[in-house]
């Protein structure tokens, strides 16, 4: 009999039963001296000391304005210092920080704030094209005459008072500066009772899925969850004090917040954030400059690294890991940032934000082949299952629905115990919607979305293998696969293709070459060549968006 899809992680290391803020305070007086964070785009840098400094000011300052344990606090900014300094600043006091999209327009944010009944909110002025301070606003005009703290909003009656990143912001906008010198009011010892008086299954921390269709959910998150995960994949990485580890992944997403902020908090590491947001060239210089020894990223930013002009220019040496993770990670990319970028031990990381984030990994002693096929095994204190239709486990090997259960699973979705019921089950397993394999030695392969798969003819073709498989194509820079409507099959495949600069290539010249490689079922019908693909502001892609996409330009491309 096939042995099933089940696994269980080691077990060999501990968790830590403890909140972030006595977290923090434990890495603080390890390493006081030491580089906790640099914030190269504001010229900002801390040691932990320092930053200790800067945390319990904003700490006490939250105290002051009457922040509760339990109450919402709204951070709405792109990557910067303040936004570290409110994640452990919050959870110290024990406010569940409510991460909001830097991304959101104004029913979006209407909405989280709503939903979560934020009695703060920290913003940014502006940010791309977006006029943080300008949507507040609208959405809330007794803003502008009111005083900070004393809001009182008809459509978001929760909602205390807006705090500004800005120096000088509109009237009824406490700024940054004058929200700290409230701390002044706040005598430490009250700090350090609040701190003694939380849990760590306490909730900390409130982050939005966004959803394909419906409204966003809000995976409610404890200390628990994510200061065990953040430690979990820093372990895994061997992260220790002397790491320099480079950020460009948005702190509002788990990727940035957990496994980097988190990981570099639990080993002493430093942490470094190269801009507000993305660019490639910014990360490129960071690592440089600051002897970066790790550096995060997903699929599409290290395409972005290697393919830039100026790569060569910069010495990347200091590299030896990181992670690539987000979304599913090519085989010819990872090879290259390997061989190119020096990241000999990188790694996979698989999770959802509801499993705060990661639950499989690969490892440091992995072999290469394992880590650009696999998404790793399951993370130590956790449990893996694959499961049929039926919810039954199946045999290694089989295709069904990866599972995840043990600490990192969620609270629940905030104020919607529907939705929660529906994602994770009675005996608390997480049903991640993934289609996923296990083979004989535990590690898993992700095939693909259940809701991705396409079904032509009757024939199952799963996107991943077939991105895997252009990726191979010396002009293909970067590929995503979807399945549209079609009469006669029931589904159709369409290519975005990205190429590679400097390389051309036509649809005839991809579909010839690939009918002598694949099946002839599996070669995609419809080509589009594209500079980018629609993704989340993390860098996920977005396949119902190039799906609808799709499906305008070919109807209309009938209609012509």
């Amino acid at each position: 009999m096939n042995p099933l899809s089940y696994t269980r992680g080691p077990q060999d290391k501990a968790l830590l039963a403890m909140t972030i803020g006595a977290a923090f305070d434990a890495t603080v007086a390890r390493f006081a001296e030491r580089e906790a964070l640099v914030v190269r785009h504001q010229q900002l840098r801390y040691s932990w000391g320092e930053l200790a400094e800067q945390v319990d000011g904003a700490a006490r300052a939250l105290l002051a304005l009457g922040v509760q344990a339990g109450d919402r606090v709204g951070i709405w900014a792109p990557n910067c210092a303040q936004w570290c300094i409110a994640q452990f600043a919050s959870a110290k006091v024990g406010a569940i920080l409510v991460n909001i999209n830097p991304a959101y327009r104004l029913s979006e944010l209407d909405y989280a704030l709503k939903q979560s009944a934020c009695s703060w909110v920290i913003c940014a002025d502006v940010f791309k094209t977006s006029d943080y301070h300008a949507m507040l606003l609208e959405l809330v005009p007794e803003l502008a005459a009111s005083v900070p703290g004393q809001l009182a909003s008809a459509r978001l009656p929760e909602l205390h008072g807006v705090i500004s990143l800005a120096e000088a912001p509109p009237p009824g906008l406490l700024s940054w500066t004058k929200f700290l010198a409230k701390a002044a009011a706040v005598a430490p010892q009250a700090l350090v009772e609040r701190q003694a008086g939380l849990q760590f299954d306490d909730p900390i921390n409130i982050q939005y899925t966004s959803g394909t269709t419906g409204f966003p959910k809000g995976a409610t998150l404890s200390h628990y969850n994510i200061l065990n995960n953040g430690y979990m994949v820093g372990e895994s990485l061997g992260l220790t004090e002397q790491d320099r580890l480079v950020i460009p992944v948005p702190l509002y997403h788990c990727f940035g917040m957990v496994m980097g902020n988190l990981g570099c908090l639990t080993h002493g590491s430093t942490m470094i954030y190269p801009g507000d947001a993305f660019d490639p060239l910014t990360t490129l210089q960071a690592v440089a400059e600051e002897r970066a020894t790790a550096l995060y990223g997903v699929p599409t930013m290290f395409i972005a690294e290697l393919d830039h002009p100026q790569r060569g220019e910069f010495d990347l040496s200091s590299l030896r890991t990181g992670i690539m993770a987000g979304a599913t990670c090519p085989i010819e990319v990872m090879k290259r940032v390997i061989g190119e970028m020096h990241m000999a031990e990188v790694q996979i990381a698989y999770g959802m934000t509801e499993t705060s984030p990661v639950s499989l990994q690969t490892g440091p002693g992995d072999e290469l082949e394992l880590r650009v096929t696999t998404v790793g095994r399951t993370q130590p204190q956790l449990e893996t299952k694959i499961v049929d239709e039926q919810g039954r486990l199946v045999s290694r090997g089989q295709i069904g629905e990866l599972c995840t259960r043990g600490y990192s699973v969620m609270l629940g979705y905030w104020n919607n115990p529907a939705a929660t019921a529906e994602a994770i089950d009675p005996a608390r397993w997480m049903h991640t919607g993934d289609l996923a394999a296990m083979d004989e030695q535990g590690y898993v392969c992700i095939v693909g979305r259940s809701k991705d798969m396409i079904i032509r003819g009757g024939e199952n073709i799963y996107p991943r293998e077939l991105e895997e498989f252009f990726f191979t194509h010396p002009a293909v820079a970067d590929v995503q696969v979807i399945g549209v409507p079609d009469d006669k099959y029931g589904e159709e495949i369409v290519a975005w293709i990205k190429l590679h600069p400097g390389h051309s290539a036509t649809q005839d010249e991809l579909r010839d070459w690939a009918k002598s490689r694949i099946a002839h079922f599996k070669v995609p019908r419809h080509f589009r060549f594209v500079d980018a693909f629609p993704m989340t502001v993390t860098g996920k892609i977005q396949k119902f968006r190039m799906r609808e996409i799709s499906i305008e330009e070919l109807a209309l491309a009938r209609s012509a």
